[in-house]
């Protein structure tokens, strides 16, 4: 895991400021602490930050070839490396090295830019071929790894993190057109940002320049289609997809250095638990986070899965002073709003999992390939139901139903409005605008009429496109719209908070193979009758304790919305309602001021009061310049005239599960195993 940087000079006889190009490379410093480096000439610097995982002692970048005719930045791993190697030297190719990063460099002598589809892993790179004087960028199949651009007239710009390119010198320009889409999706799902002129080059794609070219794009991956041939039996299936899972942790685990896992006690992280302690000689080490608030605590579950697979086992537990005090840093770091709580305690666990390991493998991706989202299963059911419905009672009858829940008192209105009764036929409305933070019926009353423009494109365009140009029935298409959009989004969170730790984060649900088989699986293998998931825990079910498997899904709980209803509404005073926020004219005061009450009286608006406060505090960043530092200090000071106290602090150690909880506990003993 690292962090790559870059500057084209498009003239090519520009020289390339070797200040600049440091800058760029060591504010993202913390992606790779273990070594540097940079490359100039041509009109074209690298730079490089490395987080040593394979190959320890060799794998020093920028990478030259031999012939010092190509140049390599790269981050991430390739996984099936030792498997290329054998034919590549077979063809002649050299090795110096045992590292992944110079597999690359021989498989593009050998195939050009047909190296990216022999690659399987996460992966971000940059390679300057300088006798063609030709750039290549590419990234990873699902976007596991990130990268970003930008290009003016004079030179292109990319980098593993927007920040970077911003301290290359390109100015942070709010792009308000991306705003609908957040509200309603919580991301933004094409290759445009919240800076306008810097885009994200998409997963599955590679980006080419060269003088006669100049930038061209390629897809070069897209999901299989969907199985057209009649489905094997439910049991061949689940037999299969366990040998295929336990292939992927296997490839998962190449490292040099110590590797251990997150452990929530759910299905997905407790089955990667389970297989990997199989595989390594060591008691496996697995990491939790919870909060103080019992209702939503997760802990319990994962001690469970720790002591049932013989883990060491350690924990941190985050208070509402800790959360909201490493907020607006985190917001720094993840370079746009945070879309969701759950960032800020993966940076907590992240950082926890640094002090004894380089490397941890997530459960992330599962929901999306197996369906476990409870919101695939509604908006299933409430096809087949609506469509007797939708066929039978007239539309002007429909349109008086849906008239009568609007006026339903709020309990019964909230959920009547995520059923059939409510809704028309069609993605739109059963699966995208049912399970929006914000519908898009309600942007006219919360956007400023100053802001009118910025509603005028679809906010569901790309979300749309990706469910119709999807294979098979409902389900497949929900899951492949899911797996190119809104796991971007989660996978860019991973990435960025386990960086922040330094630490490095592997996903073997998106192995490559697996996905390529999973996704053409029918999805009458992952949701049979009410149960999401289905052909995975059929493939898992003996390596997980009967609790676990039975319980309901919690995804990572936050208990945010009880702490702004009470001793931190502050922050909800501050970030929406102060004259700051509605001084930017972005949303009509009053309706934020309605939703804000409205949540303080009877909760049930934490979702969309988040993303709110989080754009908020995105522009006093970024458009303002302020220090994330001291981005709180007003929140602090009403906190300090009220009764509550506001005293963000830096972890603390316990030392056994009966101390005392501090505003961070960490237990740092074994709870159980070794």
């Amino acid at each position: 895991m690292c962090g790559i940087v870059g500057i084209v000079s498009f003239d090519g006889s520009s020289a390339i400021d070797e200040a600049r190009l440091r800058r760029m490379r060591d504010i993202i410093a913390y992606r790779g602490p273990d070594d540097a480096g940079l490359w100039m000439g041509d009109g074209v610097g690298l730079g490089h930050r490395r987080l040593s995982i394979v190959d320890v002692a060799s794998g020093h970048q920028p990478m030259l070839t031999e012939d010092q005719k190509l140049c390599l930045v790269f981050n991430g791993e390739i996984y099936n490396h030792a498997d290329l190697r054998p034919d590549l030297e077979v063809r002649g190719h050299r090795y110096r090295t045992r590292s992944d990063t110079e597999t690359i460099l021989h498989l593009y002598n050998e195939y050009g830019d047909g190296a990216l589809e022999r690659m399987r892993g996460m992966f971000a790179f940059a390679l300057w071929d300088r006798s063609r004087r030709r750039l290549l960028l590419g990234r990873d199949r699902l976007g596991i790894k990130p990268l970003y651009y930008a290009a003016t007239d004079r030179e292109l710009i990319f980098a593993s993190e927007i920040k970077a390119i911003v301290a290359a010198g390109v100015r942070p320009e709010f792009n308000a057109e991306v705003v609908p889409e957040f509200l309603a999706s919580r991301f933004v799902s094409g290759e445009e940002t919240f800076y306008r002129g810097i885009r994200k080059l998409l997963p599955g794609h590679s980006l080419t320049w060269s003088p006669s070219a100049k930038l061209t794009s390629r897809r070069y991956w897209q999901m299989p289609p969907a199985a057209s041939a009649a489905p094997r039996s439910f049991e061949v299936e689940a037999a299969d997809l366990r040998a295929r899972l336990r292939g992927a942790v296997k490839r998962h685990l190449m490292s040099d250095v110590p590797v251990g896992l997150f452990l929530s006690g759910g299905i997905d992280s407790t089955a990667l638990a389970a297989l990997t302690a199989q595989m390594i000689d060591e008691p496996l080490r697995t990491f939790s986070v919870g909060f103080e608030n019992q209702a939503t605590d997760e802990l319990p579950y994962a001690r469970m899965a720790a002591k049932h697979v013989g883990a060491i086992h350690r924990e941190v537990v985050v208070s509402p002073d800790q959360f909201f005090g490493a907020l607006p840093r985190l917001v720094w770091q993840e370079d746009e709003p945070i879309s969701f709580p759950a960032s800020v305690p993966l940076y907590f666990v992240s950082k926890l999992a640094a002090e004894d390991v380089k490397v941890v493998l997530t459960g992330e991706g599962a929901d999306e390939l197996f369906l476990g989202y409870n919101r695939y299963r509604v908006a299933l059911w409430n096809s087949r139901l609506g469509q007797p419905y939708w066929a039978a009672v007239p539309r002007v009858a429909r349109q008086a139903i849906q008239r009568a829940i609007a006026r339903l008192p709020e309990g019964a209105r909230r959920k009547l409005s995520r059923t059939f009764l409510a809704l028309e036929p069609g993605a739109r409305s059963l699966f995208l605008e049912n399970f929006a933070v914000f519908p898009t019926a309600m942007h006219p009353d919360l956007l400023h009429r100053d802001r009118a423009s910025t509603g005028r494109r679809d906010p569901w365009a790309t979300l749309l496109q990706c469910y119709a140009d999807a294979d098979g029935d409902m389900l497949d298409r929900m899951s492949r719209a899911d797996l190119a959009t809104y796991l971007h989004e989660l996978l860019m969170k991973q990435d960025q908070m386990s960086m922040a730790a330094s630490i490095e984060s592997r996903v073997p649900f998106l192995d490559d193979s697996l996905i390529e088989h999973v996704s053409a699986m029918h999805g009458r293998m992952k949701i049979r009758g009410w149960q999401t998931k289905a052909v995975l825990r059929a493939a898992v079910q003996d390596l997980i304790p009967r609790e676990i498997l039975a319980r309901p899904k919690m995804g990572f709980p936050v208990p945010l919305g009880s702490w702004l209803q009470t001793g931190f509404w502050p922050v909800v005073e501050e970030f929406l309602l102060g004259p700051r926020a509605q001084e930017r004219k972005l949303f009509h005061a009053p309706a934020v001021r309605r939703l804000a009450e409205q949540h303080r009286r009877a909760g049930g608006n934490t979702d969309q009061l988040w993303l709110l406060v989080n754009l908020e505090i995105w522009q006093r960043i970024v458009v303002d310049g302020e220090d994330p530092d001291h981005v709180m200090r007003p929140v602090q000071h009403r906190l300090e005239r009220g009764t509550e106290t506001f005293a963000p602090a830096r972890p603390q150690a316990v030392a056994a599960e009966g101390s005392a909880r501090g505003v961070v506990a960490m237990r740092s003993e074994p709870l159980v195993g070794a």
